[in-house]
């Protein structure tokens, strides 16, 4: 049954058109509108992390790669936890929120804005950032988000492809992500059938906060015979999350079941190939504008079928 549901859940991903294929985009050059006096910038938009060490690694080298990459593009950045913003100040450290970020961008007299977050599913955060820019969406004459880590089945591919040759080939592997409470946890699923999929057998996914859990990923693991496991944390940074409930929580677990336990402290940031997705993200929305689907049903009303 189990296996029934995630061909399932794969099938959904694949099968909806421009999933894979980018139809439900429309070309369209993002500078294409300016004028003599506007402005066009590059927000990048982060959960955040209160650890120093990885943020160097992984926030701090995507905004530099994106920097050097996007000159035409002026670099603003934000944060979207609210508790990891109070933590900082308390240390002295300002950060934004985006909607925060947003209205100061306007009021610098920015006209063109291109917002990339680091987010690794279409989940709550970007829900959020789609609201802040909804509310200030006629603020100017070009504002699009760029696409999170994982959206259409071949960024799921592209992901493996560039995360599983870093890791260790021998025992069992547990990609272990943040999760969420909404149906998009889903996603976390369609990495673990995509693994066993692309032929790492030994590979499974677990999250903190969603589905699956630490007893799913623990039933896998005592399906194999691997009694070596390497925990992996499926998150841009390896923060407070790797660091206490991962290296510290998910291992005296799997340790009390007999298991010989490893964690690979690097947060998907750290991983050239996954920033530079990342970047291509960028790269995607200055060629390519979201097709809103209320705007494509009124052309299939026409009978159009294709954009």
């Amino acid at each position: 049954m189990i296996k029934q549901i995630l061909s399932f859940i794969l099938f959904l991903f694949i099968a909806q058109p421009g999933i894979a294929n980018e139809t439900h985009y429309q070309k369209s050059d993002f500078f294409a509108t300016m004028q003599p006096g506007d402005k066009a910038a590059l927000l990048m938009v982060h959960f955040g992390t209160t650890h120093d060490d990885t943020r160097e690694l992984t926030i701090n080298a995507i905004n530099k790669q994106a920097h050097d990459m996007f000159p035409n593009l002026d670099m603003r950045e934000a944060y979207t936890s609210r508790i990891i913003i109070h933590r900082l100040k308390q240390r002295g450290i300002e950060k934004q929120t985006p909607i925060e970020a947003l209205k100061q961008l306007h009021k610098d007299g920015y006209t063109h804005v291109i917002i990339q977050s680091s987010n690794i599913i279409d989940g709550i955060e970007m829900e959020s950032l789609r609201q802040d820019v909804q509310e200030v969406k006629n603020d100017f004459k070009e504002i699009r988000i760029g696409k999170p880590l994982l959206y259409g089945a071949e960024d799921y591919e592209q992901v493996i492809s560039a995360l599983m040759p870093s890791l260790p080939s021998q025992g069992a592997i547990v990609l272990v992500g943040h999760g969420t409470y909404t149906p998009i946890t889903a996603a976390y699923t369609m990495v673990d059938y995509m693994l066993k999929a692309k032929g790492y057998a030994n590979a499974h996914v677990g999250t903190i906060e969603g589905y699956p859990t630490f007893e799913d990923a623990l039933h896998m693991l005592k399906a194999g015979k691997e009694k070596t496991v390497t925990l992996v944390p499926f998150m841009f940074v390896a923060g407070e999350h790797a660091k206490n409930d991962i290296a510290e929580d998910w291992k005296n677990d799997l340790e009390k079941e007999g298991y010989t336990v490893h964690v690979y402290m690097k947060g998907l940031g750290e991983n050239p190939e996954i920033q530079h997705l990342f970047i291509e993200r960028v790269k995607f929305a200055t060629t390519h504008k979201l097709l809103p689907i209320n705007e494509k049903k009124k052309e299939y009303a026409k009978g159009k079928e294709k954009f």
